[in-house]
């Protein structure tokens, strides 16, 4: 699904959603090296510097994108990640590359290709659908202020990607990859396995290499299980430092959007064109006096020497292939200079953390949503919660594989000012963040904390839903609007598995500097083979 969402599109849609399960659930054959059109080599500075010496043209590269995904992703694995392209992505390259001609080169992004998560809004005929058929026809005219800035940056919005409808928060039983606009993304490592979610399109899409670079968003784990479900970085950065004006809602606690790339420095680059002051989210507010002048800057491959990290001991899960892969990523660090303090206990005093989150997740998407949609140009389409819910029990499609409980529950809440939902708001983030978070460091005397990011990959069931299951490190951080690094560890039977570095409230350049610094050591880390499934 490459091109622009037309009726062709969603008639491609409405079929995948009524065909049988064994149709949709046979994997589809891997597809061999050889037989792959090329990776362009190097992380964005490398591209960058082959553009600078004239060996390569951002035309060139997104040619080159485009002939990926239409060989990955749309024939041959049958990725699903990319929704749509845009039609002008080669003459946005063009226009790039008659700038360099002329002498003007914007930085670093200038002429990279960059896939962006289908909730978030950009000018062109694209429809921002968060994959719903609800929002087939949501082409808004506007980029969402962080657009604004990598396209000010040189940055080519080359397509959308697919997600987890509605950012998984439909319904318990969900599965994570599938919506009604985009089908199932699949996990170009095994492609049984699930892309996690609910930036599933974004990591799978660099996994496969079909953008030099893909936008997520998050609101509890969604840039960070996708990255490290697919082998790749992901990035949530502190909430407030990128804004999520035209983004679709979830929550204005906890949502943000961050960079999902082959490598944390090309997060830091990323970050150095996203972050920054917009005045129609006020929870950017500080983001100008708080950012620092380059993130991509601050790494260096001294960025753990002298580092204290607290490990999460009590979060690492019970596999021993884990836990080994863990040990080995202990010693790394160790070997660069940081020093590993264990934290044997960080779960007493969050037992009513979940049930907080709930409370903050389902009454802010009830406002969000409806500010969301009835802020839209135009009067057309749904205009609040219920009206999608109304639109769902009409759809067929929507509702092939899963229910919409969660939406249900949502309408029943409260507005977000009623006195008791702000109590539990303010407690929850209070209890995540200061008491949190900043109190095991402070307790342990700790600059950073340590944890793993995911499991590996589970089967895809759509009729049963998502089977989730090992470490997660998400929480405590989503809650709290901390930052959160996910950068490749290992593999598990040829599934990745990600390492977190998790820091306070705006310490996201140390963040990324001490996750650069052990990538840097780490290694190279393999690339996706595509296989039917790893089971013998």
């Amino acid at each position: 699904m490459g091109g622009m969402i037309t009726a062709r599109t969603v008639q491609r849609t409405l079929t995948l959603a009524m065909l049988p399960i064994a149709a949709l659930m046979m994997p589809a054959a891997g597809l061999a090296e050889s037989a792959q059109p090329p990776v362009v080599e190097g992380d964005i500075a490398a591209m960058q510097n082959r553009m600078a010496a004239g060996t390569l043209t951002s035309e060139a590269l997104v040619r080159s994108y485009l002939e990926r995904i239409a060989a990955i992703d749309d024939a041959g694995p049958v990725l699903n990640a990319v929704i749509a392209t845009f039609p002008d992505a080669i003459e946005q390259a063009r226009a790039l590359d008659a700038e360099r001609a002329a002498g003007r080169v914007r930085g670093p992004l200038h002429g990279i290709p960059v896939l962006i998560k289908d909730n978030i809004e950009a000018v062109g005929p694209l429809p921002t659908t968060a994959g719903s058929l609800a929002l087939a026809d949501n082409v808004t005219g506007r980029d969402a202020p962080l657009v604004v800035r990598l396209r000010a940056a040189g940055a080519v919005i080359l397509g959308k990607t697919n997600l987890s409808e509605w950012a998984n928060i439909r319904s318990p039983e969900s599965t994570s990859g599938w919506s009604a606009v985009g089908g199932l993304t699949r996990n170009p490592h095994d492609l049984s396995r699930s892309a996690c979610g609910s930036s599933s399109g974004s990591g799978a899409a660099m996994a496969a290499g079909l953008a030099a670079a893909t936008i997520g968003t998050e609101t509890d784990g969604s840039i960070v299980c996708p990255s490290g479900s697919n082998g790749v970085v992901g990035f949530k950065p502190t909430v407030g430092l990128v804004s999520r004006t035209h983004i679709v809602p979830i929550s204005v606690s906890q949502d943000t959007a961050g960079p999902m790339v082959a490598s944390v420095r090309d997060a830091a680059i990323m970050l150095d064109a996203m972050a920054g002051t917009d005045p129609a989210d006020p929870a950017t507010r500080e983001a100008d006096a708080r950012r620092v002048p380059s993130y991509a800057a601050t790494l260096s491959a001294d960025g753990l020497r002298g580092l204290r990290i607290g490990v999460m001991r009590d979060r690492l899960g019970s596999r021993a292939e884990i836990r080994a892969l863990f040990d080995a990523a202990l010693d790394v660090l160790r070997a660069q200079g940081a020093v590993i303090v264990d934290i044997a206990e960080t779960r007493s005093g969050f037992e009513r953390l979940g049930e907080m989150e709930g409370e903050i997740l389902f009454t802010e998407l009830k406002a969000e949503m409806a500010r969301y949609l009835s802020g839209r140009p135009g009067d057309a389409g749904p205009q609040t919660l219920a009206d999608l819910i109304a639109f769902n029990r009409a759809t067929p499609a929507e509702m092939r594989w899963f229910g919409q409980e969660l939406f249900e529950l949502a309408e029943t809440k409260p507005a977000d000012d009623d006195p008791e939902f702000v109590t539990t708001r303010t407690a929850a983030r209070q209890l995540a963040g200061p008491d949190g978070i900043d109190r095991l460091r402070r307790d342990h005397g700790v600059d950073l904390l340590l944890g793993i990011s995911n499991g590996p990959a589970w089967s895809i069931d759509l009729i049963n839903g998502d089977n989730f299951a090992g470490p997660s490190a998400s929480q405590l951080p989503a809650v709290a609007g901390y930052p959160h690094l996910t950068v490749p560890m290992g593999m598990v039977e040829g599934l990745p598995i990600g390492l977190s570095f998790i820091g306070t409230g705006w310490d996201d350049a140390r963040v990324l500097a001490a996750g650069h610094a052990y990538e840097a050591a780490r290694g190279p880390f393999p690339r996706p083979a595509y296989r039917p499934s790893v089971s013998p």
